[in-house]
């Protein structure tokens, strides 16, 4: 199951990057249209855009916060195994 979660996190971030971007860039648009100046208008779409973009897109957000996380585990159970083979502690170590 870890393998299959790899290339998604990827991907999941992909998609939750460019979905909070499409959010701020409507957001901006729609305000444009009601005659809103543009540089305005992208300060607001980031000020509501963004806090709104975790409220729509909890579970996309949640799936990239999982998948960083066991990223992250796998690095440090990496990092412990090296300190201990550095050490000396570990059963594979040859002295």
């Amino acid at each position: 199951m870890s393998d299959e979660k790899a290339p998604n996190l990827a991907r999941d971030l992909t998609l939750y990057l460019l979905a909070r971007f499409l959010l701020v860039a409507v957001i901006a648009w729609v305000l444009t249209l009601v005659g809103v100046p543009l540089l305005v208008a992208l300060l607001i779409g980031l000020v509501v855009g963004l806090p709104l973009g975790l409220l729509l897109f909890r579970s996309l957000n949640a799936r990239v916060t999982a998948g960083l996380a066991k990223r992250n585990e796998k690095r440090a159970r990496a990092r412990a195994e090296l300190r201990a083979q550095l050490r000396g502690d570990a059963p594979g170590a040859t002295e």
